[in-house]
């Protein structure tokens, strides 16, 4: 690799933190980060998901630990804060991706659901663009902050009436912090994946809507975690990613392209 290129995605020197990282698809995220030189924080509640990527991680030669965290607490997430400018002395990338889905027809979807879905998949971003959000602002050295979005809160999808509002809110959170602190140069950005087999999903992939989805794709597949990891590094890369802000960058293997 040439000496720009390395360059121009190495994030060597920051610290990633990512919260959601027990996850499949942020789990691939965080890893991907580490191998790029980041110092990567995984924040889940379950710490047993945790250590087979942090394994992995440092057998590569890469840095990171575990913190548990309830996404949708703000004393929680002031703590994590806190406790990772302890230990790693600073915070440049954040990763803003827990959440849950459920599949529960619209007229029988109850408020306790309803409610608990809202509180983690779009309280929690929002309480993680606040609390982070604002030590990048007064921090004034800029970052990258990336919030998970989903190809349903770009185009409505049957079965995840909640999950797609949640989702859709979040799009518009992003585009408005990037608005908002673009003269701070701290980036906020949506990454949107298209079908990606997980844990959160695979209740709802009947073989009838995997023959719906993949008919719809026009690479004919799912995407795998590891297909996220670019655009995650270009959109934390001061150097790649450096005048993207407020996009909903699009992994999809054409989903969102296709009509009829």
């Amino acid at each position: 690799m040439s000496v720009y290129l390395e360059s121009l995605f190495s994030l060597k020197g920051k610290v990633a933190v990512v919260i959601g990282g027990t996850g499949e698809l942020c789990g691939a995220m965080a890893e991907g980060l580490a191998s790029a030189g980041a110092e990567t924080i995984l924040v889940g509640r379950n710490e047993e998901k945790a250590k087979p990527r942090l394994e992995r991680i440092h057998a590569a030669g890469g840095k990171g630990y575990f913190i548990s965290t309830e996404a949708s607490d703000k004393a929680q997430l002031e703590a994590l804060l806190a406790n990772v400018l302890k230990r790693s002395g600073r915070v440049d990338i954040v990763v803003n991706g827990a959440g849950v889905n459920s599949a529960t027809p619209f007229l029988d979807i109850a408020e306790d659901e309803f409610d608990r879905i809202v509180k983690i998949n779009l309280k929690g971003v929002f309480l993680g663009c606040q609390v982070f959000g604002k030590y990048l602002v007064d921090r004034g050295e800029g970052g990258s902050i990336i919030n998970l979005g989903s190809m349903s809160g770009i185009v409505p999808l049957s079965r995840v009436f909640t999950y797609s509002a949640t989702k859709a809110a979040v799009h518009n959170l992003s585009k408005n912090l990037a608005r908002e602190w673009a003269p701070k140069n701290v980036r906020v950005n949506t990454l949107v994946p298209g079908f990606f087999p997980a844990e959160q999903n695979r209740k709802i992939l009947s073989p009838e809507r995997v023959a719906s989805i993949l008919g719809h794709t026009p690479m004919k597949r799912f995407g795998e975690a590891k297909e996220l990891v670019g655009a995650t590094i270009m959109l934390a890369s001061d150097a790649a990613g450096g005048f993207v802000t407020g996009c909903e960058v699009v992994v999809d293997g054409g989903y969102h392209a296709m009509t009829i």
